[in-house]
């Protein structure tokens, strides 16, 4: 059955599609963008565009009158705070996130904090400072591990390590990004994402999806390469997992104050323990994206999604 919702937003309304910016995820922010712009004019707003995102972006908004922004950026800049505020001071509506729950969600350390405190199960893992060395930090932790710099997306910078020679050298490419870098434990089972959309006061998670990879984990080349990644939709769980791991999405997309859309990766163990793995507060929109997949699998369009997505643009987050 397809899911249908009615616009909140006049159609007459000139909306930014905002893409790229000074982040090592630009190009998947314009390949989101490019199908986002693409939805809104088949959704009849025929005063949208596309707006790159520069130095001179706030003079861009104000020369092209522009009344709504909808927010296609990945990574630094445009998924961790500052857009937003930006936004905020310029009093222009944005779709996702706010200020907080974005720069929060875009640091991996803060928000397994978060989550933590709300009693959400998540893999033991450290924080290693920029500069600082990791011998010690790691003493608890047991090999393999998931390096991960604890800001950036689409898996840039991240390593699997099985030993302890693997470990200088992929801790000193982890490093490379310029960041503090989390050393989790690495959790054998299966790899999982669900979307949580808000439809008016509705909260309410996608279909769980599951993705096997031709490479050892879900890398950059298995999310950006056809055919690297076989998507399971539904994931093949129990209905008791599958009803606990939606459950937990939605806790965790409430506990970061999160708006309108988010996705809450998972790692669910040999023995079906979900852990809670990050929040991403601006998915990714492409043809090969995971949330356009997990809301079709539920009889959400493309076209629909976004509309979701815009009716919940707002200030003040």
């Amino acid at each position: 059955m397809e899911y249908t919702v009615e616009s909140k937003i006049d159609k007459n309304t000139k909306i930014a599609v905002l893409v790229g910016g000074p982040s090592s995820e630009a190009e998947v922010s314009r390949r989101s963008g490019k199908n986002v712009f693409k939805a809104l004019q088949n959704l009849g707003y025929k005063n949208a565009q596309i707006i790159e995102v520069t130095k001179d972006i706030a003079k861009d908004l104000r020369e092209n009158n522009i009344e709504l922004v909808y927010n296609a950026m990945h990574g630094r800049y445009g998924e961790d705070g500052c857009i937003q505020g930006m936004l905020e001071v310029m009093q222009i509506p944005y779709t996702g996130c706010g200020v907080m729950s974005s720069a929060v969600c875009m640091n991996k350390e803060y928000t397994k904090n978060i989550l933590k405190e709300a009693g959400i199960p998540l893999i033991k893992s450290v924080l290693v400072k920029k500069g600082e060395p990791y011998a010690e930090k790691i003493k608890g932790l047991k090999y393999p591990f998931m390096l991960k710099p604890v800001s950036e997306g689409s898996s840039i910078g991240m390593y699997k390590v099985n030993t302890p020679e693997e470990m200088e050298e992929c801790f000193k490419k982890s490093a490379q990004c310029g960041q503090d870098v989390m050393v989790e434990e690495y959790v054998q089972g299966k790899s999982l994402t669900v979307g949580v959309l808000e439809d008016g006061e509705k909260t309410f998670a996608t279909e769980i999806l599951e993705f096997r990879t031709k490479t050892e984990w879900y890398d950059y080349e298995a999310k950006y390469t056809a055919g690297m990644t076989e998507f399971i939709l539904p994931a093949e769980l129990n209905e008791e997992t599958t009803k606990k791991v939606k459950e937990i999405a939605i806790q965790a997309f409430r506990a970061c104050a999160c708006n309108g859309v988010s996705r809450v990766d998972f790692m669910v163990s040999q023995d079906n323990e979900p852990f809670v793995l990050e929040v991403n507060t601006s998915p990714g929109m492409t043809d090969l994206s995971d949330l356009p997949a997990q809301s079709k699998a539920m009889g959400i369009s493309y076209d629909t999604l976004v509309q979701i997505i815009l009716n919940k643009a707002g200030l003040n987050k």
